[in-house]
């Protein structure tokens, strides 16, 4: 990848299209997340289904802020259905 300045919001397409990854993938209908590891240990984020779209740009410890978070359960409020709209929880 060319040097190029990367910034919060920018198009994920400038970022290439290799080293995007879907870990969070399922049985979703391809709507997912995918993360790309950058150069400098941040983390890219880009919705699979606007691969154009922005790229959020997170740091190394954001990331593991979040995800740790994530697992112990301070983020459980983000499963709660839509209004409308049913959602199925998914076990590990």
């Amino acid at each position: 990848m060319d040097r190029i300045r990367i910034y919060n919001g920018m198009p994920a397409k400038e970022l290439g299209t290799e080293g995007w990854h879907k870990p969070w993938s399922g049985g979703n209908g391809g709507e997912c997340v995918e993360a790309m590891r950058l150069g400098d240990g941040r983390i890219a984020l880009r919705q699979s289904t606007d691969p154009d779209g922005p790229a959020l740009i997170y740091t190394h410890h954001e990331m593991v802020s979040f995800i740790e978070g994530a697992k112990a359960g301070h983020a459980d409020f983000l499963l709660a259905a839509a209004p409308g709209r049913r959602t199925e929880r998914r076990t590990a």
